[in-house]
């Protein structure tokens, strides 16, 4: 233990393997609980020197009325859907709602924290940033017992409430259609490994190739740092690949629209050449030529249940312990991935 760690409730909870709003209940003496277990569980508490956060309780008797919102970009069609599905239901609720975005930066995402926590929002919604591959910040708002969700771009073993998408089954679904339209060699474009749905989106590509006896080729699979420089970068290198890809899956759309938009340059057509594929649905998909295949992802209901969550942990209606929603996405197949017929 860390010299100066204060104990918290889900620690207490962890060890003795039972829920947090249990003990909570315990040491409020709630007539609900049996003697024996209330007991056990005070016992625990004096031993393991627990101290009630005292400002985390003021903070919850004297709400707010406010939520912070951390989004790695406001201009993303992605999270803004997920900013309107939050505001519109936090706003029927008669809570207001403070964003910022980090700007793909974790530096930027700790500010972010501190500027929030310091004008006492009543709990906080995150999905992180590309650069955010270690956690203490989290973990400093756990410990501190401020409730927090998180949303699509998560980290597993934070232990608290996440609303994600099945990522992995909406990589296989379009890696499994590309598949059935006779593409064998495809490239998988990744963002930097390290976040949730970059991980996800490569096994639900792995498991279609797996599923359709592909054999898998480590060389297929690229990392891309999400900027413009960094995808046309890619889209070179798939250009001069021997033998060359038939197809690519791209793990966002706008990855693959600037890999579309550099092939053109080189003469590259979709799909005769090669077949293309994004993830998120994003507009820009159905105006470019060809339009783009993608997997639609319901953004707006995504920060409607994360903030719905949030919101019921904070009014006692949903138990502190964590839960993970996982929500279904949808293959939308367009021209970009459509093989021509030849002709007789």
């Amino acid at each position: 233990m860390k010299k100066g760690h204060q104990i918290t409730m889900k620690e207490i909870a962890k060890k003795l393997g039972v829920s947090v709003s249990t003990i909570s209940r315990a040491l409020k003496d709630s007539p609900e609980l049996h003697p024996e277990t209330k007991r056990k569980i005070v016992e625990a508490a004096k031993e393991m020197n627990y101290q009630p956060n005292l400002l985390a309780q003021s903070l919850r008797i004297s709400r707010s009325k406010t939520l912070g919102v951390i989004v790695p970009e406001i201009t993303s069609h992605f999270f803004a859907s997920c900013i309107s599905g939050i505001q519109d239901t936090a706003n029927k609720r008669g809570y207001n709602v403070m964003i910022c975005q980090s700007n793909e930066s974790i530096e930027q995402e700790k500010a972010n924290i501190r500027t929030l926590v310091s004008s006492q929002v009543d709990g906080l919604l995150i999905s992180l940033s590309r650069e955010t591959n270690q956690f203490d910040h989290l973990y400093d708002l756990y410990s501190r017992e401020i409730n927090f969700v998180l949303f699509d771009r998560v980290q597993e073993d934070i232990p608290v409430s996440k609303v994600t998408f099945n990522d992995a089954g909406g990589a296989y679904q379009v890696v499994k259609h590309l598949l059935e339209n006779g593409s064998r060699r495809i490239v998988y474009v990744s963002g930097p490994e390290d976040l949730y749905i970059s991980k996800k989106r490569k096994e639900g590509y792995l498991r279609a190739l797996a599923e359709f006896g592909v054999h898998q080729d480590n060389s297929l699979i690229k990392i891309t740092d999400l900027t413009e420089e960094g995808n046309i970068k890619i889209a070179r290198d798939i250009v001069s690949m021997r033998p060359r890809p038939d197809a690519v899956f791209c793990m966002i759309d706008p990855v693959a629209v600037d890999v579309l938009t550099e092939w053109k340059t080189l003469g590259i057509k979709v799909p005769e050449d090669m077949a293309l594929a994004g993830f998120t649905n994003n507009p820009t998909s159905a105006v470019v030529e060809p339009p783009l295949t993608t997997v639609s992802q319901p953004g707006y209901e995504m920060g409607k249940l994360a903030v719905s969550h949030l919101l019921d942990q904070l009014d006692g209606i949903a138990s502190e312990d964590p839960i993970s929603i996982v929500l279904e996405t949808t293959l939308v197949p367009r021209k970009s991935s459509q093989h021509f017929e030849v002709k007789k």
